[in-house]
């Protein structure tokens, strides 16, 4: 990767997705359950919540769009989400500043409130001049084992160089 496409890259990152740098000081602006999609019949009455690490790499794309980012993620989450996750996230700057848009999925694997599995959270997250927008919710019929039918979204915050996050959820 360019050292002007990973710049871009990670300004982006510390812009649209504050929470995957540590240096970054912002809060998710959306409530973690404002964006699920979940059946009437089930309440989103299990709340998590801890800290998390993350480790980013940018990736080059031989051939593809100098305007558009890829990096691979690796976290380690604690508290009430023991787990470990790896993902890919791509992203883009607008042309105005503070303008960008990303996408990640990544795979969890561990335990929530002590039941084991693993399921798929998905971001969509925005920059628009400088007002960000980030929906990270688990992906349907996604999770396995102990965590199978789990529905819910997740909060990222970082605060005083910290990540944390809140996540609500249901299991069907």
């Amino acid at each position: 990767m360019s050292h002007r496409l990973l710049s871009r890259a990670l300004l982006f990152a510390s812009l649209a997705a504050p929470a995957l740098l540590p240096s970054a000081i912002a809060t998710a602006q959306d409530p973690p359950h404002s964006h699920t999609a979940v059946p009437e019949d089930l309440k989103m009455d299990n709340h998590a919540k801890g800290l998390f690490d993350v480790k980013l790499t940018a990736q080059t794309d031989e051939g593809g769009d100098a305007k558009i980012g890829r990096m691979l993620l690796d976290k380690q989450f604690h508290g009430d989400l023991q787990a470990t996750s790896k993902g890919q996230m791509v992203s883009t700057m607008g042309q105005v500043k503070g303008s960008a848009g990303y996408v990640a999925m990544e795979r969890v694997v561990g335990s929530l409130h002590g039941r084991k599995g693993s399921f798929v959270l998905q971001h969509s997250g925005t920059m628009n001049r400088g007002a960000p927008h980030l929906i990270v919710t688990v992906v349907p019929d996604s999770g396995t084992d102990e965590l199978t039918g789990l529905v819910g979204s997740m909060n990222i915050i970082v605060a005083e160089g910290k990540h944390s996050y809140e996540f609500v959820y249901a299991l069907e």
